[in-house]
């Protein structure tokens, strides 16, 4: 198993009740999509380990109560705290259209529609308030905000994405 066959899932951040219980954070847009998760992979020392899942029920805003199967005591679950948490990418379903996963788009070719081809995403800041693709174009790096209004069209048979860059911001860059 490759990490790069996985995405991020989120985290363990603490222990909840005596038995045995952890809490887990949920890093994605719409928790609700994973209240039937049966399995989740934990990064345990650098190896993603499958757990299967004995209960989870959905708690305060991205959180939820997870019992872990042949877990039952606080001692068996300390040793998962922050750990990582992870699922294979095949789990995730099929966007089409303009609708992209993130790591979906690493290495596409940014095409602006009046100054032609801009460089190759080589990562995504998600770290910001505006999420913001980073491009890379010989040794410059230029941040492109993530709004689904300037973005015209996705061809992941080609791997390039259309985009109509905010007047001005381009020139910042040259």
């Amino acid at each position: 198993m490759n990490i790069d066959d996985f995405y991020y899932l989120g985290k363990i951040t603490k222990l909840f009740g005596y038995k045995g219980e952890l809490v887990f954070y949920f890093d994605v847009d719409d928790i609700a999509e994973y209240r039937n998760l049966d399995a989740v992979f934990i990064n345990v020392n650098g190896d993603l380990i499958p757990f299967m899942l004995k209960s989870l029920r959905l708690h305060q805003g991205q959180t939820a109560i997870v019992r872990i199967q042949d877990i039952d005591q606080i001692e068996d679950a300390q040793h998962l705290l922050n750990a990582e948490l992870y699922l294979p990418l095949s789990t995730l379903p099929k966007l089409e259209g303009n609708k992209f996963y993130y790591h979906e788009i690493i290495g596409y070719t940014v095409v602006d529609a009046n100054a032609g081809e801009v460089g190759v995403i080589e990562e995504i800041n998600d770290q910001t308030a505006q999420v913001l693709f980073v491009i890379k174009k010989g040794y410059n790096e230029i941040l492109f905000p993530v709004v689904d209004e300037l973005i015209d069209k996705l061809d992941r048979k080609e791997k390039k994405i259309y985009v109509r860059f905010p007047e001005g911001l381009l020139d910042l860059y040259q």
